[in-house]
């Protein structure tokens, strides 16, 4: 079952040194992290399979992590 994302957020591991200068204003796409919603059950997956996923976008999940984006169904 697809998932959708809510919100998306940068999230550098437990312990990790804060970014700061120019590495504070850089994305990393390895820490991106989502909200999702599995019709009314929401997780915290990883996005760091996905860099160009955006609030709104549907994606497949497996164990913690968005594999794929999923185009909406219009049936």
């Amino acid at each position: 079952m697809p998932a959708r994302i809510l919100s998306i957020r940068v999230q550098p591991p437990p312990g990790a040194p804060e970014p700061s200068g120019a590495e504070a204003a850089t994305d990393d796409g390895l820490w991106r992290m989502a909200e999702v919603d599995f019709g009314g059950v929401r997780q915290q997956v990883s996005l760091a399979c996905l860099p160009e996923a955006t609030v709104g976008d549907r994606v497949l999940v497996h164990v913690g992590l968005a594999l794929s984006l999923v185009d909406d169904d219009p049936a």
